[in-house]
């Protein structure tokens, strides 16, 4: 099972993940939790050029193929092994936060972003998909909250530096994806509280790992 989670700064993203994480080993699946940009040696040392607040002059185009270069590392270097392995793989972000944010709000389109995308993850696609939507206006703030607080890095700030306009066409964004796609997408209000969300996120995966259970018995030699 291949579950990745979606949703603009500030929407609790980093807190569910670890939710998901456990509530899938507590139903007897071993998971590896990873993110992007990052989750492999390679992909964090790109990390901190896409994130560094310094970086305000990076090419958009630029950017969207350092995503697509962390992209590929981590598919071929993580992902598909535990996958294949048997595993569940829970991302925070994935090829949508790309759509959403290089497609969207940097204006290259999504015709490119689906060619690179091709070539970097033919046939890969996440089971269910979670989008913690909320307003930018909200987000931001928890957001800065945090790096103010120290529990976030303020080096690592560069979008969080961007206009609101950015930030609302980003969200606009994931919620095209996500009325395109409605039997992956799952859209979770992150103005609730922590906890009401989490039992949102819990609901639907009740809801999958049933539907996968009766699958694999349906499937059992008789």
């Amino acid at each position: 099972m291949f579950i990745t989670i979606e949703g603009i700064e500030g929407s609790g993203k980093s807190t569910q993940i670890g939710n998901i994480a456990g509530y899938l080993r507590e139903a007897g699946l071993e998971c590896l939790i990873t993110r992007e940009p990052g989750g492999t040696g390679i992909g964090e040392k790109i990390r901190t050029i896409l994130l560094n607040r310094d970086h305000h002059m990076l090419d958009p185009m630029a950017e969207l193929l350092l995503y697509t270069a962390d992209r590929a590392q981590h598919i071929r270097e993580k992902i598909l092994p535990a996958l294949q392995s048997g595993m569940a793989v829970v991302c925070d972000r994935f090829i949508d936060s790309t759509i959403a944010y290089q497609g969207a709000a940097r204006g290259i389109g999504p015709q490119t972003i689906h060619e690179l995308s091709r070539l970097v993850l033919p046939d890969l696609r996440p089971d269910v998909t979670f989008l913690l939507d909320l307003s930018p206006e909200v987000g931001l703030l928890r957001a800065w909250k945090e790096i103010e607080s120290g529990n976030r890095d303020g080096g690592q700030s560069r979008f969080e530096r961007e206009k609101i306009r950015f930030h609302e066409t980003v969200r606009e964004g994931y919620l095209a994806l996500a009325a395109a796609e409605p039997e992956r997408f799952r859209i979770i209000d992150a103005a609730d509280p922590p906890e009401r969300v989490r039992d949102a996120i819990f609901s639907v995966l009740r809801e999958r790992l049933t539907v996968r259970e009766d699958l694999f018995h349906r499937n059992m030699p008789t």
